[in-house]
């Protein structure tokens, strides 16, 4: 890009200045790089940032009213357009400060949401982001009537500014009913296609990990696909879901999530369920970590607490550390290989390690193959012969006395089976 029209279009982005209120100090910096990215995938310029350690938020403004003056004399001198806290405010507490500083405010969670609007490109994906975004709306809704908010209540006040708001209020809350009436139809569809696999004898396995982690990298890998695979955070979100051939002739299902982040908002973990149902119905989690982020530890526990938050930490999960072209420490990462349970060290990028997962795959999916021997009755071959699709044919031999079955097979299969079971 030339470089007259490279500063053009930095001068046509929105100058954000930034709040830091996290009381560690330790994830001082960690915390600064996540929300820079997050502003700059939703397009915006950082033009200068200030800290408060707030241990105990003020209701009206967050931080104290000197660090609200201090942010209102940065931004003038910064020429900022608006103020983004790396925090959730309340509504009364987004009006006050809008008051105060006489700028645009902006949370954190309205920062995401930005992002999520502006990625989703799959009709499922823009209804889930519009309910996440009309969810955070509805209680905000009185910090846009600040006027009529204060004669509320008052004899000879019931005008038509209190009228707005509850009409507003239920055009929202209508608005809700309906994109989640449209979502339980997607998730219906959903069903009905994991079903459609269900029939099948190939496990599912699912890929999570903290967003830039290489998901989407790695799911071209596995899949010789073309997703978008960006270091930007949230780069995609809309669900893919491959079959995986193995060279031994079994499969698997692979599907991608949306990438969790510290402090994920919970109206978009809600909006987003029916995608993440994937996660849920899985076999086996591949949780991808970065290892060159020198806070991968910190981003493999916010994963973690998602999945507890969507009750599926009792699904096995196969850590897979990414990105091991970039760790110069490689002593380091084979010791964590080898101490980590159920892990593996690959490059999704360049292709190194990749045979070491499928092994590991491969390992951690076997248990869903168990051995059954049946004598199948002639008048019940098709029986029989579906038990091809739904597993490992050790042995077959046509009997006077019916269909003889030595196979390894998943459970739906087995129980098709069980009462043609015999001992050897």
């Amino acid at each position: 890009m030339p470089e007259v029209q490279k500063k053009k279009k930095e001068e046509e982005k929105e100058r954000l200045f930034l709040v830091f209120v996290n009381s560690d100090q330790d994830v001082d910096e960690y915390v600064e790089l996540e929300l820079e990215g997050l502003v700059d995938a939703a397009g915006g310029q950082v033009v200068g940032y200030t800290r408060q350690r707030v241990d105990r938020p003020t209701k009206a403004t967050y931080v104290g009213s000197g660090k609200v003056e201090e942010i209102k004399m940065s931004m003038a001198e910064t020429m900022a357009d608006s103020v983004v806290f790396d925090c959730e405010l309340s509504g009364i507490q987004i009006k006050n400060l809008e008051e105060k500083i006489a700028k645009r405010v902006i949370d954190r969670t309205q920062l995401i949401l930005d992002i999520f609007a502006n990625r989703a490109r799959t009709k499922e994906g823009q209804l889930q982001v519009e309910l996440a975004q009309y969810s955070y709306r509805l209680p905000r809704l009185m910090s846009v009537y600040t006027k009529f908010e204060r004669q509320r209540g008052g004899i000879g006040m019931r005008g038509p500014g209190e009228t707005k708001l509850e009409s507003d209020r239920r055009m929202v809350r209508d608005r809700i009913a309906k994109l989640k009436a449209d979502i339980e139809q997607v998730k219906r569809h959903r069903d009905l296609q994991r079903a459609g696999r269900a029939d099948q004898p190939y496990p599912v396995v699912a890929i999570v990990g903290y967003t830039s982690a290489g998901k989407s990298t790695l799911m071209n890998r596995l899949c010789d696909t073309d997703l978008l695979a960006d270091a930007m955070p949230f780069a995609t979100l809309d669900p893919t879901t491959r079959k995986v051939e193995l060279r031994d002739g079994d499969a698997f299902f692979l599907s991608d999530t949306v990438g969790f982040i510290r402090n994920l908002p919970t109206m978009l973990v809600a909006a987003f369920r029916a995608t993440l149902e994937e996660l849920v119905h899985s076999d086996l989690l591949l949780h991808v970590v970065d290892m060159s982020n020198p806070d991968w530890e910190m981003q493999s526990d916010a994963v973690m607490e998602t999945i507890e938050a969507l009750n599926a930490q009792d699904i096995p999960v196969l850590t897979v550390f990414n990105k091991i072209d970039a760790v110069e420490d490689q002593p380091f990462l084979r010791r964590m290989v080898a101490e980590w349970p159920d892990s593996v060290a690959i490059s999704a990028l360049t292709g190194e390690g990749i045979p070491d997962l499928f092994a590991m795959i491969r390992k951690m999916l076997s248990g869903r193959l168990q051995r059954v021997v049946a004598l199948v009755p002639y008048d019940d071959a098709s029986l029989a012969e579906k038990a091809h699709a739904f597993g490992r044919i050790v042995k077959k031999e046509y009997r006077d006395e019916g269909i003889y079955l030595e196979a390894d097979l998943v459970e739906e299969m087995r129980g098709r089976l069980s009462k043609y079971v015999i001992t050897p």
